[in-house]
């Protein structure tokens, strides 16, 4: 059973791949090597749009707007979980940070979450402080 499931659009990056696409189907009319440029970026639009966490009595899963990609932990695996504001520098998408692994869609809001084995990741979000308190009821 679900016990928190919350979803963040990322406006700012579909604004900004959508943005990009024109220009680079514009352009893929007089330069033809950028239509796949084009189809690239309007993909990535589409994976990138949002982000979800959900978390179970069982699992911590969280996802991007395709589905894809997945990733779920078990609430067994997770020792702590606490509100964190991340840098500007530590931008958006899916990459290493300092505090581990960085799945985000917007804003500087994240969930740092440390697991068993040591191994951290943060969790982009728009409510941290719901998220880790929904996983601290849990633990």
């Amino acid at each position: 059973m679900k016990t928190y499931q919350h979803t963040q659009p990322a406006r700012a990056i579909v604004k900004g791949l959508m943005a990009m696409g024109v220009v680079f189907a514009a352009a893929s009319t007089v330069i033809h090597p950028l239509i796949a440029g084009t189809v690239v970026v309007f993909v990535m639009a589409y994976l990138f749009r949002s982000m979800t966490i959900e978390i179970s009595n069982r699992e911590l899963t969280w996802y991007f707007g395709s589905g894809f990609p997945r990733k779920i932990v078990p609430i067994g695996e997770v020792v702590s979980a606490e509100p964190v504001r991340m840098c500007f520098w530590n931008g958006w998408g899916i990459h290493y940070t300092p505090s581990g692994w960085l799945y985000n869609v917007s804003g500087f809001g994240a969930v740092c979450v440390t697991l068993r084995n040591g191994k951290r990741l943060c969790l982009g979000s728009d409510e941290p402080e719901v998220v880790a308190e929904k996983l601290a009821k849990l633990l």
